[in-house]
């Protein structure tokens, strides 16, 4: 794999690649980096693709700007653009996991011209809400639901960066397969759920005595080092363009997304718990007439492409295979 530095929409991004051929960019969720993809671009690159995985703005090796506004989806979309610009390549798929997925959808509806197709894992295709997110998200007076917990600049930096290790440990594991079922209202520890406002969000997760099998030592260190770099505040502001991401999206109010797609989600993606996502997921296609297939993942959590590697790979191969035979 070659690491490299890339001025792309005016932010030096870190970029990892490997392979020749029709290019792949892959767009990583939180907390992540362009490392959890390791698994993906190696496979891509050896059935002949050019594989790339960039740490997102905020994220690891890339700028953080300052400025929480500049964290929207269509920020992100820039980046996409930018980088593809840098590179010198006129199309690409784009892969994305939890919020690389949001960025992966939002690009193909608004520049469809500069995508060949999108696989999205965990997070489906929605259409924007008939309010602002702020005002739906759950809240009461002992929790609130973690997108508003994220939002106060600060409180959640301070309780996530106190021992990064420990912050990663904890969500890698409560959300993974590895945590147990996911039965909703049985108490399984969910870091993407209700956030407690006295013990905050990893006061509840467990400390587990050991890490996953798909997550090795060095694996979680290569995390510490790069959410040590970086902090979090450019990964949670993310979360706080929510509301601005819904105000822009109404410019695109009843456009579909219409370059050939697929969705795949683990079995105990803590993402299913969320009222209603079942059926969003049932209905995407209404929304995105590309849909070639959905795809559930057996034995698997939030971090699919870690979690489940080769099937998700195989998966991705199988989709760009189709993408060939298409006009």
């Amino acid at each position: 794999m070659v690491v490299t530095r890339v001025n792309a929409n005016g932010l030096q991004m870190k970029v990892v690649e490997e392979g020749n051929g029709p290019a792949v960019l892959f767009l990583h969720g939180f907390p992540e980096t362009s490392y959890s993809w390791r698994h993906q671009l190696r496979a891509l690159a050896v059935a002949g693709y050019r594989a790339i995985a960039p740490d997102l703005r905020g994220y690891g090796g890339t700028a953080s700007p300052p400025e929480q506004e500049a964290y929207s989806a269509f920020d992100g979309v820039g980046d996409i653009v930018g980088l593809l610009d840098a590179l010198a390549i006129d199309k690409a798929v784009l892969v994305g996991n939890d919020w690389g997925s949001t960025l992966a959808w939002t690009a193909a509806l608004i520049r469809p011209d500069r995508i060949r197709g999108v696989a999205a894992i965990g997070v489906p295709y929605m259409e924007p809400a008939p309010m602002p997110p702020s005002r739906f998200f759950p809240q009461n007076e002992d929790a609130l639901f973690y997108t508003l917990y994220f939002q106060q600049q600060g409180v959640a930096e301070a309780e996530f960066e106190g021992d990064i290790a420990l912050t990663l440990r904890k969500i890698l594991f409560a959300a993974s397969f590895d945590a147990g079922p996911r039965i909703p209202g049985d108490g399984t520890p969910n870091p993407f759920s209700m956030v407690s406002r006295r013990d905050g969000l990893l006061g509840p997760l467990p400390d587990p005595e050991k890490l996953p099998d798909w997550l090795s030592e060095a694996d979680l260190q290569n995390y510490v080092a790069a959410f040590t770099a970086s902090g979090f505040r450019g990964p949670l502001n993310y979360y706080r363009n929510l509301d601005a991401n819904w105000r822009l999206q109404r410019a695109f109010a009843g456009r579909r997304v219409e370059v050939p797609a697929m969705y795949m989600v683990g079995e105990q993606d803590v993402g299913l718990s969320i009222p209603g996502m079942r059926e969003i997921i049932a209905g995407m296609k209404d929304n995105v007439p590309g849909l070639i297939r959905s795809v559930l993942i057996e034995e698997c959590g939030h971090w699919a492409p870690q979690e489940q590697p080769e099937q998700v790979s195989d998966t991705l191969l199988a989709f760009l295979g189709e993408l060939k035979d298409l006009p």
